[in-house]
């Protein structure tokens, strides 16, 4: 009697045990798509997402550059080309401040002043391409993946703290 009772309920506790850790799965909807052919909505999500990126373009003209060889104008174009895409990347990554002035005399303008400033720090930042536009301009492209805008802004509010302003 002893044995017949253990058995009975071990297999309660079993049954028991079985029955609470089924209850936690999570079903999956066998059935097929209710949707009409002529919809486009994926059944299965893609499996490899595309990470989202800033992209930022600089220009440099080559004639400008303060140098008198050919070749040496070229690489100052390159590099001011780049330099002018960081800039525009960093003006994506915090914004740009904008400082103002107008004078007024007998209700006419008579200066008008717009000063722009922008500061951060850019890390992480993989170049795209460097590409000859026309015969005396270079564009530089760079890209930087969103997932390190969020650190950049972090990093560049612990320096502002750190300075005091």
């Amino acid at each position: 009697m002893k044995s017949t009772a253990s058995i009975r309920i071990l297999t309660v506790l079993t049954l028991s045990v079985a029955v609470l850790g089924l209850t936690g799965c999570k079903s999956i909807n066998l059935s097929m798509p209710t949707t009409s052919s002529k919809e486009t909505s994926p059944v299965v999500p893609p499996l490899v997402e595309k990470r989202e990126t800033l992209t930022a373009t600089g220009y440099a003209v080559i004639s400008v550059q303060n140098h008198k060889n050919h070749a040496q104008q070229r690489l100052m174009a390159i590099r001011a080309s780049k330099l002018d895409a960081y800039r525009s990347l960093t003006e994506q990554v915090y914004g740009q401040q904008l400082d103002a002035s107008s004078t007024v005399a007998d209700m006419v303008v008579t200066n008008d002043t717009f000063r722009a400033k922008v500061e951060g720090v850019i890390y992480g930042a993989r170049l795209v391409s460097i590409t000859p536009v026309g015969d005396d301009t270079y564009e530089t492209t760079l890209s930087l993946d969103r997932d390190v805008v969020q650190d950049l802004r972090i990093l560049y509010m612990g320096q502002v703290a750190a300075k005091g302003r």
